[in-house]
C-alpha cells in the first residue's frame, strides 16, 4: 500500500535527503556562505530527529523529520542559495 509509511520507504528518503545535503555542500554560491551555513544546519537538524526517530521505529515522525529536511534544501535551491541541476534530487527551475 502507498498510504503506508515502511522502512524500506524511509530508507529511500534517507538515501535522497543525504545525497542532496552533500551535493549542496559543495555547490555553495559565492556570497551565500551565511545563508547556506543556516539552510544546512536546519537540514542536518532535521536529518539527525529522522534517524532518532527511526531508531525508535516512528516512521511517521522519522519521514516527516525527512521532509522537513529536504525541504530546507529545496528552499535554498530555489532561493540560489546553491549551484545545483540535478531534477532527481532537488526542485530545480
Amino acid at each position: 500500500m502507498e498510504n503506508i509509511i515502511t522502512k524500506r520507504k524511509v530508507e529511500k528518503y534517507f538515501k535522497i535527503t543525504s545525497q542532496a545535503l552533500d551535493e549542496i555542500k559543495k555547490n555553495i554560491i559565492k556570497g551565500k556562505e551565511k545563508y547556506a551555513k543556516e539552510i544546512i544546519e536546519m537540514a542536518e537538524n532535521y536529518l539527525s530527529d529522522a534517524k532518532h526517530f527511526e531508531k525508535k521505529g516512528d516512521y511517521v515522525n522519522c519521514f516527516a523529520a525527512l521532509n522537513y529536511a529536504h525541504g530546507w534544501i529545496d528552499s535554498g535551491v530555489r532561493l540560489d542559495v546553491f549551484d545545483v541541476k540535478d531534477n532527481r534530487l532537488f526542485t530545480v527551475k
